[in-house]
């Protein structure tokens, strides 16, 4: 084979699709190709084309728009036009096609890719899926090779319920209730009033709400019986309810089945498929009299992740479960320090900003979080919330963590004020957009109350977002903002790399991945007054409000999953070794495939935000 020929099978076996191909196809396929030259700005694929054609580009680029005008996609190196093969898959959205700058591309005829697909499977698959369906079913893979098992991924709340309800009226004295939960042996009794379910009570309360009570055990059990019960449908997943548990510290979850009670399914039930189980980890935390006993609990957070990795969690899954975790630490490290220092002056919100707000840490993510107090209080109330502050703030650095490294914590003066104070401050983010309020805002409008007895955070969030919706140039620097953040693609899709130091020869899959999606998804949020703060929710309510369009945001969806996914891994396999978890990624880590994936999810993320920068930039010079 010739030095020229031998080049093109290099290029052909160095993108995907055609890695997938045996030595043998690769070899051959250079001599079907043709080659072919186009000047910048014209219409691709040509339209004096002698067949249907599948078009590689080799350098250069193509602009995809829709029939507004507005970019859709662009083609770089090693992408491919594969629509003449296949015109039914040709996506909605796709209106025009040109070249951006003068452009050299192969052509493989149509008949010369299906002979490929007949032959080799995995070749064929490429061509059968859309981006967002390749990258779903790389995730599907992903997790396939990752668990060790069927578990709570898999499994439905209804597999898991292993004795038949048992319910009686809540009319029933205390002393029957144990003796039907004692025949049953089971650790919860459901308390129905005719076809509604009316409460529930479990061995917990039987213990504390009648024991310790002293109350007589003639006294019916509507007396100590919750009322306003979290429940989950039969379908749910299992990890799902377990994420349910772990965040309402709860050990038992009614299961309705269109509705109608079908059963109770309990911690143990999960724990038979879970082996570190963060519904007993945050169960751990609430019991925790110390901080030295939060601290041992803080050291299992990373095994947790790693745990859930294995067993073949998705990303959003992991974060909802270590997001847990810390909102339990922050939680039982509030009451002790309230339990020391005595009840707080005023009423107060502590708020939680970023990852854990939006519920997607990873193992011991930094610390976001602050303070909001009752405009009633006084300049001599400060000196219990700073310390209240202190204690919180450097209990969870106790327990891995890291402290902020922008002092966004609610030990800092600034971020200790009144609602009065904090309306101030998001009107002056809002009405004069300058740098560094961009930058608080990353935060700030990421916000969360973990504790609120009075209800306070509710006023400041909606005015919030009813401000930021109005104000049509704040949103359009916040979209000029969210574009600083770019995917580690180069002009032919190649990977950026970092360049030396102790990252040589990797790229930041948060901040150059994750990031870019979480930015985007909040402008989407701020822009149509969405209130949701995860970025998964944001990005699905975005289509309800027409902020995006529905394959705009299952593709960000999709492209956000297999890259955390990705990031996830990476960390698991650095906890398995003993080192430090970070978000650096070297592409030798990835097989073949995965970078493939990986680049699509990436070139998806570009296009969104080359459409979300065209739609804002009038708006913000205006």
């Amino acid at each position: 084979m010739d030095i020229e020929l031998i080049e093109i099978r290099d290029f052909l076996a160095d993108h995907h699709p055609f890695d997938l191909l045996p030595d043998e196809a690769l070899g051959q396929l250079p001599r079907q190709l043709s080659v072919r030259y186009f000047r910048r700005g014209i219409p691709f694929p040509p339209d004096d084309a002698d067949r249907p054609y599948l078009y590689i580009v080799r350098r250069g680029a193509v602009d995809l728009r829709d029939e507004r005008g507005e970019l859709v996609g662009k083609l770089a190196e090693g992408d491919l036009f594969p629509w003449c093969c296949r015109p039914e898959d040709h996506p909605e959205s796709l209106f025009s096609c040109n070249t951006a700058e003068d452009t050299l591309a192969y052509l493989l005829s149509c008949a010369d890719v299906d002979s490929l697909c007949k032959r080799h499977r995995t070749f064929c698959d490429y061509f059968e899926h859309r981006v967002a369906e390749r990258l779903r079913n790389a995730l599907h893979r992903i997790k396939e090779g990752s668990a060790t098992g069927v578990g709570l991924m898999t499994v439905r709340v209804s597999d898991l319920l292993s004795r038949p309800l048992v319910a009686t009226i809540p009319d029933t004295s205390i002393r029957d209730a144990a003796r039907i939960m004692t025949e049953h042996r089971t650790s919860s009794l459901i308390l129905m009033e005719g076809e509604r379910l009316a409460g529930m009570i479990t061995d917990r309360d039987l213990r504390s709400r009648c024991l310790a009570a002293g109350l007589p055990s003639t006294t019916p059990v509507r007396e100590i019986m919750t009322r306003n019960l979290h429940t989950t449908a039969a379908d749910t997943l299992g990890f799902q309810a377990l994420i349910a548990m772990a965040r309402l510290n709860v050990h038992h979850l009614p299961v309705l089945d269109e509705g109608r009670i079908v059963g109770v399914v309990s911690g143990s039930d999960l724990v038979r498929f879970q082996s570190a189980n963060a519904v007993y980890l945050v169960g751990d935390i609430y019991r925790a009299e110390d901080l030295a006993t939060l601290v041992r609990i803080g050291t299992k957070v990373p095994e947790l992740q790693v745990s859930l990795v294995t067993s073949g969690a998705t990303a959003d899954q992991i974060g909802q479960a270590i997001s847990a975790m810390t909102d339990a630490f922050t939680a039982r490290l509030l009451e002790l320090a309230e339990a020391d220092l005595g009840p707080p002056p005023v009423p107060y919100v502590w708020m939680v900003g970023g990852s854990q707000a939006r519920r997607e840490q990873s193992a011991h993510s930094d610390q976001d979080n602050a303070l909001l107090l009752a405009d009633h209080t006084e300049p001599a109330d400060d000196e219990y919330f700073a310390t209240l502050a202190d204690r919180v703030n450097e209990g969870l650095a106790a327990c891995g963590y890291d402290a902020c490294p922008g002092e966004v914590m609610a030990r800092n003066p600034k971020w200790r004020q009144p609602l009065r104070i904090w309306h101030r401050y998001f009107t002056d983010w809002i009405e004069r957009p300058e740098p560094m309020a961009l930058m608080l805002a990353n935060v700030f409008f990421d916000l969360r109350p973990l504790q609120d007895p009075e209800g306070l955070f509710g006023e400041l969030h909606a005015e919030v977002l009813e401000h930021s919706r109005a104000n049509r140039i704040f949103i359009a620097h916040m979209a000029a903002n969210a574009l600083k953040h770019r995917p580690p693609l180069g002009f032919f899709r190649n990977f950026v790399l970092i360049r030396g130091g102790d990252h040589d020869h990797t790229f930041d899959l948060k901040y150059r991945g994750t990031v870019p999606v979480v930015d985007l998804a909040r402008v989407y949020a701020l822009s149509a007054g969405i209130p949701q703060i995860n970025t998964i929710e944001r990005l699905q309510a975005g289509v309800q409000t027409q902020a995006l369009s529905r394959d705009g945001a299952a593709n960000l969806i999709d492209a956000l999953e297999l890259i955390d996914t990705l990031r996830m891994r990476h960390q698991a396999r650095q906890i398995r070794a003993g080192n430090q978890a970070d978000n650096y990624l070297s592409p030798d880590e990835l097989s073949s495939p995965e970078r493939g994936h990986l680049k699509d999810a990436f070139s998806l993320i570009d296009t969104m935000q080359e459409a979300l920068g065209q739609r804002h930039q009038a708006a913000r010079f205006a």
